[in-house]
């Protein structure tokens, strides 16, 4: 009986942990089975859930790439910049209640673990470092010229899954129409004296400006006109001399207070002695849900308005009010009024 009563107990026992044990490698499993690799843009390959559910993006111009893709929802991270950008909450109200795991400019890596994250995006190497010694799922997003800001969208597409990618390929076939009608356009016009740009980063400091290898310099290029700086980089810090020999014949004010910063330039005496300056040609580069200018989505939007800034009379059939409408129904699914693309285009905060 007693020795029956044991022989029972244990072979339950181990029936039992046989189960947990069949139990547990099916879990095991079906973790497996539910992760699947991407490859981010510094090729490396990151195995992240099949299903990504929370996605936590660091980087701001790429903030406004997802909410592009129609993944906003799952963002539980974004950036001070973004939350604090006007347009942006305009078309996407719920950005103001989603975390900044940020001090400063430094992430705040604990902040950033509360929020569960399936993934995280970043453009910035050491923070990327810290996200993956944190055990958390790391993807590098950055480019500077156009092939890469295909790549971003697709990898960023990939990413969030569903209809995503069949919105990044409708997106990347917009752009390449849009580069090509101007293209198309621009083909029988006397290219010898092309139009001369100088794109002033921002009202912050009229000496730094944008030079060659950037995404700046392709899009002045695809426009039709020159980067009348040739020095190589981004934010490239120039004396007062230099620019007065440049002359340009075409200045752009990018990011913040650049009204401001036109105004300006048109009451200083030495501005005042420049082509552009003299011929009314300075304006305030288009801020929508990101600045146009620099690594953002609204880049498509960025080379027309542009295009036609270079040679009015060229695209003098090019509604740029219709163009940014058009754009925001299409790609962010927001009703924008005649009055606040108007604004956009005009580098304008949206009315309080």
């Amino acid at each position: 009986g007693e020795k029956m009563k044991k022989f029972k107990k244990a072979y339950l026992l181990s029936l039992l942990l046989l189960i947990l044990t069949l139990v547990s490698c099916q879990n095991k499993q079906e973790a497996k089975v539910e992760t699947r690799e991407v490859t981010d843009q510094a090729g490396t390959k990151v195995e992240i859930p099949k299903n990504v559910e929370k996605i936590a993006d660091l980087w701001h111009a790429n903030n406004q790439v997802v909410l592009l893709l129609g993944g906003a929802d799952k963002l539980v991270a974004t950036t001070n910049p973004i939350k604090k950008n006007p347009w942006f909450a305009k078309v996407y109200p719920r950005i103001k209640d989603v975390a900044a795991p940020f001090n400063g400019k430094d992430l705040q890596v604990e902040e950033l673990m509360k929020l569960n994250p399936d993934v995280v995006l970043t453009s910035n190497d050491a923070e990327l470092k810290a996200v993956k010694d944190a055990g958390l799922k790391g993807v590098k997003v950055t480019f500077k010229d156009f092939n890469g800001l295909r790549e971003t969208i697709k990898i960023t597409a990939d990413l969030i899954g569903g209809e995503a990618p069949k919105k990044a390929e409708e997106y990347i076939k917009y752009l390449d129409e849009n580069i090509n009608y101007i293209s198309e356009k621009m083909k029988n016009v006397k290219q010898d004296k092309k139009v001369k740009v100088l794109h002033i980063v921002s009202g912050e400091n009229l000496l730094k400006v944008d030079g060659t290898n950037t995404i700046i310099n392709e899009w002045i290029e695809l426009a039709g006109a020159e980067n009348v700086v040739k020095k190589e980089g981004n934010q490239l810090e120039l004396t007062m001399e230099e620019i007065v020999k440049l002359d340009p014949d075409v200045i752009i004010i990018g990011s913040n207070n650049a009204n401001e910063a036109v105004k300006k330039l048109k009451e200083d005496k030495v501005w005042a002695t420049l082509k552009a300056v003299k011929a009314g040609k300075v304006y305030a580069n288009p801020m929508g849900t990101f600045p146009w200018d620099r690594y953002s989505a609204e880049e498509a939007l960025q080379i027309l308005w542009a295009a036609q800034k270079f040679n009015p009379e060229v695209f003098k059939d090019l509604n740029m009010v219709e163009k940014t409408r058009d754009f925001y129904k299409r790609f962010l699914n927001y009703d924008l009024s005649e009055e606040d693309a108007k604004r956009i285009l005009n580098a304008e905060n949206p009315a309080k």
